[in-house]
């Protein structure tokens, strides 16, 4: 399971209401994964593997790397 936390840069709280999802390296599976919306804590969980991709929150590459456990990202 990923695990993305989005916070707010300004203040550093988490953001509820933001979609994100996955771009998944094409190694494996490959593809983006359906968006989900963060809840109360900022969060949204994925049940993919660990694995070479991107965030994206609301539409916007937020990370780039390796994606696995608890990534966190400041907008």
């Amino acid at each position: 399971m990923i695990t993305v936390r989005v916070i707010s840069r300004s203040t550093g709280k988490p953001i509820e209401g933001k979609k994100v999802a996955l771009g998944i390296s094409a190694l494996l599976s490959g593809g983006v994964t359906h968006g989900k919306w963060t809840d109360s804590h900022g969060e949204a969980h994925f049940d993919v593997k660990p694995n070479n991709g991107k965030v994206f929150v609301s539409g916007s590459t937020e990370y780039e790397g390796y994606l696995s456990g608890l990534i966190t990202v400041r907008i």
